[in-house]
């Protein structure tokens, strides 16, 4: 399980250092998302998106502090939710997708996370 929890991370820090290193417009061409929001809220997203990756690995990495994995698991599936309801107001229906599977694998490692905690 560990293995899914650091794909997250990488795929979850590039997508935010990604979205933190280039400037809106550049992002407008990309993501027609970006057009309804300001900068700061793109951000904000891409910060929330690069810690919470950080809070995936890094605790495994460091066996120390493993509630953080669950917490930020959930963080993300919240941010995947947000996710697919702007691609669905948006209609990009072929664009759901990806933060639909993003989102549920999140969740699974979320549930992973809490009941490893429990057990």
């Amino acid at each position: 399980m560990n293995i899914l929890t650091y794909i997250l991370a990488a795929v979850f820090v590039l997508a935010g250092a990604m979205k933190m290193m280039q400037p809106k417009t550049k992002l407008e061409t990309k993501m027609a998302w970006v057009k309804d929001v300001s900068s700061w809220r793109v951000k904000a997203i891409a910060a929330l998106e690069a810690l919470a990756a950080l809070a995936l690995a890094l605790p495994l990495i460091f066996d120390t502090g493993l509630i953080l994995v669950p917490l930020a698991a959930t963080g993300l599936v919240f941010l995947m939710l947000g996710a697919v309801f702007t691609h669905a107001r948006l209609k990009e229906i072929p664009m759901i997708a990806i933060p639909a599977v993003l989102g549920v694998l999140a969740l699974w490692v979320a549930i992973w996370g809490y009941t490893d905690l429990i057990s």
